[in-house]
């Protein structure tokens, strides 16, 4: 009798182990380390936030020609970590502006402060209550970062994000805030023939339906910065601030990095602080390159 309860015991043990593996964390599960920047894995993974050890080091003085951006977004980012109202941000603009990169820099500036970063991508936004609810008990002031937010025709998944920013996020939890990057200020495609369907009643002009559900989703964000691209005496900035930044010599800003300058841009079809910082890495380790070079000969 008793070797078959032994088999028996044995074989339930096995039965809860499989079923404990296809359960998710429980809700208060938060990694005990010391990193500021995690992911946010989700699904059933053992650990659904994985620490980001070595996260981008870029600094708030380091984003050049976004002041009035930078200024704005770290005005609400304070008042958040002092218990204060703050809103939610949406930043959308041309591609390589800085956006992704301010709310990095906004990570490196606020850290000491208690302030910690979470990136979510898009498929797994219908998890954000899971995620306020593991955050929420936390003594940590935490960003829910989504980066390069965008949602193409027929996707009903914007409908779960805007639900949350309609205040159910603030009511749930007050030290989780929403910063969001995108190409697109509604964060939906446009297209030519909605302005078509657009009506006018009793003298005053009313936007199609399919309009009005799109600025709706942008709408629930508090605060919009907009990005735009950089002129050409901006783009040399960045490029002088980077090579500066990598110790390159800049005793004389010459016609020949000018000229290299341009025609980088050219090249990519676009002058952003992206490709002034691709440009400054290239141009500085191809001098560096041809003095250790020429040192070996």
């Amino acid at each position: 009798m008793r070797p078959s309860l032994n088999r028996l015991l044995q074989r339930a043990e096995s039965l809860l182990g499989r079923l404990e593996a296809l359960l998710p964390p429980a809700p208060g599960d938060f990694p005990a380390d010391a990193s500021v920047a995690f992911q946010w894995r989700g699904g059933n993974h053992g650990q659904r936030f994985r620490p980001v050890p070595h996260h981008h080091g870029i600094r708030l003085a380091d984003l050049r020609c976004i002041e009035r951006q930078r200024d704005e977004i770290a005005r609400n980012t304070r008042q958040f970590l002092a218990g204060l109202p703050a809103n939610n941000v949406l930043l959308w603009g041309s591609r390589g502006t800085g956006k992704s990169s301010l709310i990095k820099a906004l990570l490196n500036e606020y850290s000491a402060e208690g302030l910690r970063l979470v990136e979510v991508d898009k498929q797994h936004l219908a998890e954000l209550q899971d995620i306020v609810d593991c955050l929420g008990r936390r003594p940590e002031k935490f960003i829910l970062y989504c980066d390069d937010l965008s949602f193409e025709s027929g996707d009903a998944s914007y409908k779960t994000l805007k639900s949350i920013l309609d205040g159910s996020l603030a009511v749930t939890s007050g030290n989780v805030i929403i910063y969001a990057t995108s190409n697109r200020r509604h964060l939906l495609p446009e297209f030519a023939d909605e302005n078509r369907r657009a009506r006018v009643v009793d003298g005053e002009l009313h936007a199609d339906e399919a309009t009005e559900e799109k600025i709706s989703l942008s709408e629930r964000f508090g605060l919009w910065l907009s990005f735009y691209p950089f002129s050409q005496d901006q783009y040399f900035e960045v490029v002088r601030h980077w090579l500066d930044v990598l110790g390159a010599d800049q005793t004389e800003w010459d016609e020949a990095i000018r000229l290299e300058a341009i025609r980088w841009a050219l090249q990519r079809g676009s002058r952003s602080g992206r490709v002034a910082w691709q440009f400054a890495r290239d141009w500085h380790g191809r001098c560096e390159l041809a003095k250790a070079e020429e040192r070996r000969d």
